[in-house]
């Protein structure tokens, strides 16, 4: 372990040494834009200087870089919608770099003489495979179910994701389960995104900046999981005034205040400031009286989430943050089972500036706790827990249109995890596992052609396995308009689901770390075998894409993507003896823990944006083709669906735009399922050899068909809501908002339960209200 925290001791030291070694002899103006009124960065908007086509896009911190400026006076601005367009001379000179601290003024108007956007600016220099980008304003475009706009209801209509249930539903990734999608928040690993109900997201949106989700083909600085990544940063609260929101819905209350804690003295001094948001979810009791209809119990679920941060802010740019999270959730499902969770944790991040260098250098360090517990009837509980910690230095370099970005990475966890499987045998893993990563990216722009090539090495000490993971990205700007791209990579993880992804409803959401016990050999589809070197689950991904900006208001997106999942570790359900000397001459499969199963996910992702003044309309439409091979049989996972479509349309109206109406319509082909060929009664001896079985009760037991051999009835819902606001002033804004989830009615299935022989629909139709209030 000692050896393994100075290797990543000496690659931090040598990626600040190498730093200044790489920069280029020419003129820098780099800097943060913000917003006056709040002090929050202005994120995606154009810096440029006038005259030339020298220029550049702000990140997620509204930083910008650039490069390559002659010596000499310039007219530097920044232009984007909503703002004042800024201007500001500025002097450089060779081999100078100038640092700016630039504020915007909000005001609603209409670039004329020159109007570029941002999103294009970035589209065209930037690969952005398989990447969408949310924002609040985005999110709230949708109907917002339970009178809140939420980002777990945004995802649903992301390209490429599926969405199995509105109770205990999970994402699923173009082919990848949810153990294989990473979510980070402020590059804190988090274990849990989403609460029971489905609805619902940890993350309010009212903290969130800015969402980045990655669907195929990430970059190198990207790793530890083999489908996709979620990376989600929250805004740093306001710098000029106190201020914060309340609201209350039908579903649940929340509470927002925020401000500074020092104020900046004159404009781009330093300053610091705080932001701390509740939200608590009282739907088990309000459905009683107000969802009656749906189940006259009412609705199982609650939650609560705590969030909080403080910001120190540094005269040049730099930045120091301290933020903590406690989330909470909770279900009691039909009397039977009580499902429980709780994630807590706590983290640093930092941006940092160095002065007389154009490197950007931000970093990380955190942990985190999430357990969950599962008691079903008189079954002993089951249970998985997992506390972590993260690190990472991240550097980047600017040189012109090219950018090179490397950094190190640290991690390490501890795992828990018991329970009973059907056949009634015990399985209890608890691990410790260390991991450390390296990376680099360099984008290289030739003319309209953008390369950029990635290699990431990732090291797990525990299993003592190094894997090199090349990535590659590539994008050809055919025209002003119309660009090709495409990405490969390799991808590996270390983290295996507490659950079977035979499962069709997956309440228990716990983690474990890649267990060794595992068959020695892969059964491949054309009967050959394949050692099994390490545990390790593993991917390759293959993305190729079209992106065409049809008018100025109209923008297509088309995606092909193929992932082979060349080991996927599962459950083994189908164990019934110890893997012991005693059983040495039974199978594998009938005495592992685990199971290897090989498998493949392919399809295709059609999106269409369209925005201009107040309407926007985002559709999209995916085809997916999901398939494993467990060594005996091929199947769909529960997760394959076919065919999925979404359309969103808002729109706002009214004197200053007080009423906004949203519509989402989605409809998704049936899931697969496991039919039910009959029934047989089972005589519980539980251990007793003595059991009468003339006057035993039988216990009602299923005998199934082929696995996932069946399909479900189609999925389709119309969601409406409409939003008035009333502002009092600048700051005062009083908003209703009026939703319907399911508009019409339609009998969705959730799952059928054999035994019961009863069918379990999702949420009927839904109406709620929802009251803010932002001072």
């Amino acid at each position: 372990m000692l050896k393994l925290y100075r290797t990543y001791l000496l690659l931090s030291f040598f990626a600040l040494l190498v730093s200044p070694a790489l920069l280029a002899q020419n003129g820098t103006i780099r800097g943060f834009i913000y917003e006056k009124g709040s002090g929050e960065p202005v994120i995606f908007t154009n810096v440029y200087l006038k005259g030339t086509t020298i220029g550049a896009a702000t990140d997620v911190n509204g930083y910008f870089s650039i490069t390559k400026v002659p010596a000499g006076t310039h007219l530097l601005m920044v232009t984007t919608l909503g703002y004042d367009t800024l201007q500001k001379n500025v002097t450089v000179a060779r081999d100078q770099i100038i640092t700016e601290k630039l504020y915007l003024e909000k005001k609603s108007v209409t670039l004329k003489t020159f109007e570029v956007s941002g999103e294009k600016q970035e589209a065209q220099n930037q690969v952005r495979m398989g990447i969408t980008t949310l924002t609040p304003r985005q999110i709230e475009r949708m109907p917002s179910v339970g009178g809140e706009a939420d980002l777990a209801q945004y995802l649903q209509v992301v390209p490429g994701v599926i969405f199995t249930g509105d109770q205990g539903g999970q994402l699923y990734i173009r082919g990848g389960s949810p153990i294989m999608n990473k979510t980070m928040l402020d590059g804190m690993v988090l274990y849990n995104p989403f609460h029971s109900i489905g609805l619902f997201s940890v993350f309010d949106n009212d903290i969130i900046r800015n969402a980045d989700i990655y669907t195929a083909g990430f970059n190198a600085e990207h790793g530890g999981r083999i489908s996709s990544v979620m990376d989600i940063t929250t805004r740093d609260g306001n710098k000029t005034r106190l201020s914060g929101k309340v609201g209350a819905s039908t579903f649940a209350a929340k509470a927002l205040l925020e401000g500074p804690i020092k104020k900046q003295s004159e404009p781009g001094a330093g300053s610091s400031s705080f932001l701390l948001n509740a939200r608590h979810s009282y739907l088990d009791q309000s459905s009683k009286t107000l969802y009656s209809f749906v189940d006259t119990a009412g609705l199982p679920f609650n939650f609560t989430d705590l969030y909080g941060k403080v910001s120190f802010n540094g005269a040049n740019g730099s930045k120091f943050n301290l933020f903590g999270f406690n989330f909470t959730d909770g279900v009691r499902y039909r009397g039977v089972s009580d499902l429980g969770w709780t994630n807590y944790g706590a983290g640093t991040n930092f941006v940092l500036v160095p002065s007389g260098s154009a490197v950007l250098i931000d970093g990380v360090f955190s942990f985190s706790n999430y357990t969950i517990e599962l008691k079903e009837g008189d079954l002993p509980p089951r249970l998985s827990e997992i506390a972590g910690f993260n690190g990472g230095l991240n550097f980047k370099l600017f040189q012109g249109d090219d950018e090179i970005r490397y950094g190190v990475e640290l991690m390490g966890f501890r795992t828990n995890f018991q329970y009973f499987n059907a056949a009634g045998r015990p399985f209890k893993q608890e691990e410790n596992t260390t991991e450390i990563a390296g990376y680099v990216n360099y984008k290289k722009k030739l003319n309209n052609v953008i390369i950029d090539p990635g290699l990431r090495m990732h090291y797990y000490a525990s299993l003592s396995v190094v894997n090199l993971e090349p990535r590659m990205g590539l994008k050809w700007n055919i025209s002003d308009d119309l660009r090709f791209k495409a990405a490969a990579g390799r991808y590996s993880q270390n983290l295996v689901a507490a659950n079977s992804d035979r499962d069709v409803v997956n309440l228990f959401y716990g983690f474990l770390a890649s267990p060794e016990n595992l068959p020695r050999n892969i059964t491949l589809r054309d009967g050959s075998t394949r050692e099994v070197k390490d545990p390790l689950q593993r991917a390759n991904h293959y993305v190729a894409g079209v992106e065409y900006d049809l008018t100025n208001d109209l923008t297509a997106n088309f995606e092909v993507y193929y992932k082979d999942f060349r080991q996927v570790t599962n459950l083994n359900r189908n164990k019934i003896f110890e893997d012991t000397p005693e059983f040495a001459d039974e199978p594998d499969e009938l005495k592992k823990d685990f199971i290897v199963e090989t498998g493949q996910a392919y399809g295709a992702d059609l999106q269409l944006k369209y925005e201009r003044g107040g309407t926007y309309v985002w559709a999209v439409y995916s085809y997916t083709f999901v398939d494993r091979f467990d060594g005996f049989q091929v199947y769909n996972p529960v997760w394959d669906r076919r065919h999925n479509a979404n359309v969103v349309v808002s729109h706002t109206f009214g004197k200053f735009d007080a009423w906004k109406a949203n519509v989402r319509w989605n409809f998704g082909s049936g899931f697969p399922f496991t039919q039910t060929q009959g029934f047989y009664g089972s005589i519980p001896f539980n251990g007793d050899i003595n059991t009468d079985i003339t006057t035993s009760n039988a216990e009602l037991m299923a005998i199934y068909g082929d696995l996932n051999a069946g399909r479900l009835p189609t999925y389709h819902r119309l969601d409406l809501g409409v939003t008035r606001s009333w502002r009092f002033d600048e700051f005062k804004v009083l908003e209703v908002d009026l939703s319907v989830t399911n508009a019409y009615d339609r009998e969705n299935i959730f799952y059928f339960d054999r035994i019961r022989y009863e069918r379990v629909n999702q949420l009927p139709l839904l109406p709620s209200v929802g009251v803010s209030y932002r001072f």
